[in-house]
C-alpha cells in the first residue's frame, strides 16, 4: 500500500462530523460505494435479525424482484400441491383416476394456483374435510401474500428517490487561475428536481506524529446551491489556499490513500419530498489534468436543448495551471 509521506495543508477545514471512524486500520476499502450504500458487513446478530426485508426488496433490482414473486408464486403452489397429493387426490373431486401420477399432480398443482389466487374456475373442489381446510388455509395464504406483493410494487413505484447519474471519474481542471477538483451529474429521468444542494467531503490516511489517521475534510464549492436541476452540473472544488489539496502533484494523488463523498439533496415537485444520494471516488478513480466534454446543446431548429447523458463521463486531457 502507498503512504503519503507529504503534509496536509493545514488551512483546510476539517470535519469530525463525518460519523466514519479517524482510525484508518479500522476500515476496509471505501467508506462509501459507487452507488450510494455505506460499505459496511454488519455481523454479531442472526441474519433475520439484521436484514429488513422490506428495504430488500424495495432496492432489490427489477427483474430479480419479478424473479423473486413468480419463484414464491410456483414453489409455494409446489408446497400446496404436495400436500393434496399426500393427503389423497380422491379427495379432489374432477381429478380422475386416469393418466399417470405426474397427470394427477399437475392438476392438483394447478388446482393448487387456482385456490391460491381464488380464482377457483370449478372444474375441481374439495370433497374431504381435511382437503377442504388445506385449501381454506391456501386461500387465505393467497390473499395475505398478494396484499404484501401489491404493498411492494405500490412501494417501488411511489418510493421518491433522485434519479441522478454521476461521471464514473473525478477530475482535476483548470479553474480560473488555480486548478479544481471537478465531479460531473446529471438527472437522467423525466423529473423535476429544485433547490438541489452538494456537499463534498473528503477522507484521507494521514501520518500524524507517527500514528496513521483518518483525517476529514470539508471541501468548499463554487456552488453548494442551485435553483433547478434540469441539465448537468460540475461540482467545482477549487484548490486554492484553503484546500487540503493544494500543493498536491499527480504523484501525491498516486500515493495517498483517500476518498472523496458527495452528497446530493434536491427537492422533487411531483412527489413535494426531499430526495437525497451519495457516492463516492478514490484517489484512483480521479484523473489528473482533464477537462470534461460539454454534454448538451441546441437541436437542429434551436428550439430545445438536448442532454447527452451518455457523455457524462467524457472528458479530455489538458495542461493543468501552473502556480
Amino acid at each position: 500500500m502507498n503512504v503519503f509521506k507529504g503534509i496536509i495543508n493545514t488551512k483546510a477545514k476539517t470535519d469530525s462530523n463525518t460519523g466514519f471512524s479517524s482510525n484508518p486500520s479500522t476500515y476496509g476499502g471505501r467508506f462509501i460505494n459507487k452507488d450510494g450504500t455505506a460499505n459496511i458487513e454488519k455481523r454479531g446478530i442472526s441474519f433475520l435479525n439484521r436484514i429488513s426485508w422490506y428495504h430488500m426488496m424495495l432496492n432489490m433490482n427489477g427483474w430479480k424482484f419479478i424473479a423473486v414473486l413468480f419463484t414464491f408464486y410456483a414453489g409455494i403452489n409446489f408446497v400446496f400441491a404436495s400436500l393434496y397429493y399426500l393427503i389423497g387426490l380422491e379427495y379432489l373431486d374432477g381429478v380422475g383416476n386416469t393418466g399417470s401420477e405426474w397427470v394427477k399432480f399437475g392438476k392438483a398443482y394447478f388446482f393448487s394456483a387456482q385456490t391460491f389466487t381464488t380464482v377457483g374456475y370449478g372444474h375441481i373442489s374439495p370433497n374431504g374435510f381435511f382437503t377442504s381446510a388445506l385449501a381454506a388455509t391456501e386461500a387465505l395464504t393467497g390473499l395475505l401474500s398478494f396484499a404484501i406483493a401489491t404493498g411492494l410494487f405500490y412501494g417501488r413505484f411511489s418510493r421518491p428517490k433522485a434519479f441522478l447519474r454521476f461521471s464514473q471519474n473525478a477530475i482535476i481542471a483548470p479553474y480560473k487561475n488555480v486548478n479544481a477538483l471537478m465531479v460531473r451529474l446529471a438527472p437522467f429521468k423525466n423529473t423535476n428536481l429544485i433547490d438541489a444542494e452538494a456537499r463534498m467531503t473528503m477522507g484521507m490516511s494521514v501520518n500524524e506524529n507517527g500514528i496513521m489517521v483518518t483525517k476529514f475534510y470539508t471541501l468548499n464549492l463554487e456552488l453548494q446551491k442551485i435553483n433547478s436541476l434540469t441539465l448537468s452540473w460540475t461540482l467545482v472544488h477549487p484548490i486554492d489556499e484553503n484546500s487540503p489539496f493544494y500543493g498536491f502533484t499527480e504523484d501525491d494523488f498516486a500515493a495517498a490513500e483517500g476518498e472523496i463523498i458527495v452528497y446530493i439533496k434536491a427537492f422533487d415537485d411531483l412527489f413535494s419530498s426531499t430526495v437525497a444520494t451519495t457516492t463516492s471516488f478514490l484517489f484512483d478513480e480521479i484523473v489528473y489534468g482533464a477537462k470534461f466534454e460539454i454534454m448538451y446543446n441546441e437541436n437542429d431548429d434551436n428550439t430545445t436543448t438536448v442532454l447527452h447523458l451518455d457523455k457524462i463521463n467524457k472528458f479530455n486531457k489538458i495542461e493543468l495551471n501552473k502556480y
